[in-house]
Parts: C-alpha cells; structure tokens; sequence
C-alpha cells in the first residue's frame, strides 16, 4: 500500500519531512489554496531535483556524462529514488487537492451564471407574445369546417363559407 510516515520520517530530512507530511490528509485539507499552490510547487521542484539527480547517475554510469558528474556516478540510487517517490506520492496527494479546489470554482462560476441567465430570461419580455384569435383558428371552430380534417387557412376577406 502506502508508505508510512516513520519511513518518510526515515528518508527525509527535518525540513524535507515538515513539508511533506503538510502533505497529508488532515493538514491537507486545513490548508488554503495559496499554501497548498505553493506547497505543490517546492513538491514539484524537489521532486524534478532528485529525477535529474538520478538520470545524472545514471548517464554517468554508461560513460555518457561530463566531467562533473563522475565523483557521484558510482553512488546508489536507491535512497535517492524512494525519495523522489515519497515527493511524488505527496505531489500526487496536494495535486488532487488543488483539482477539489478548482472544481469548487467552475461550480461556483457555473452557478452563477446560471443564475444571471434565470434573472435575464424571467426580466426578458417574451419574444412571441399570444396572437390570440386569429381568423383561420375561428373558421376551425365554426360549424362550417368541423368536419374537415385541416383547418381552412384565412383570407383577407375572413373565413370562407362552405
């Protein structure tokens, strides 16, 4: 399952660790969304930091890397990789925070427009007021053209006597 905190506790540093267990759910959720913004970025940054590390390694372990880099190309990647999955699963965690955070907001933005459009349709006079009794719906209705199927349609002289 998931790493416990004694084992984050074990492979990070003090400063390291007080960032990532605000990473957790009850301090999660208590944080505002600057805080965790920010908090997602140093995540980010330590995260990508211990990754190139890593690649660093890596490539200089193949012969691949520059002169800079072959004092720690015989080093173990190991604790430097189960760091940089720690930064992850915590970016992971502050990550879906931050969407709630956002939905929180298009639900908001949504509604209120949605309420802005009830206001302006119920203000709104209606496009295509009742015409009321128009001559070809009085001859449908008149003895004359009860018993034909389609109503008679209206001339300019009123309806037309069968």
């Amino acid at each position: 399952m998931g790493v416990e905190l004694t084992a984050e506790r074990r492979l990070l540093s003090e400063k390291e660790f007080e960032q990532v267990r605000r990473s957790h759910y009850p301090e999660l959720e208590g944080l505002p969304p600057d805080e965790t913004l920010t908090l997602a970025r140093w995540l980010r940054g330590e995260r990508d930091r211990a990754r190139n590390i890593i690649a660093a390694r890596r490539r200089g372990r193949r012969g691949k890397a520059s002169g800079t880099g072959q004092q720690s190309a015989d080093a173990s990647e190991r604790g430097l990789s189960a760091k940089k999955q720690v930064y992850a699963r915590a970016l992971k965690r502050v990550n879906g925070r931050l969407e709630r955070f956002r939905a929180e907001r298009r639900r908001e933005i949504i509604q209120a427009n949605l309420q802005d459009a009830l206001k302006r349709r119920k203000e709104a006079e209606p496009q295509h007021p009742s015409p009321g009794r128009t001559p070809a719906r009085a001859c449908a209705r008149s003895p004359a053209g009860a018993g034909r199927s389609k109503p008679i349609r209206a001339r300019s002289g009123g309806c037309r006597s069968s």
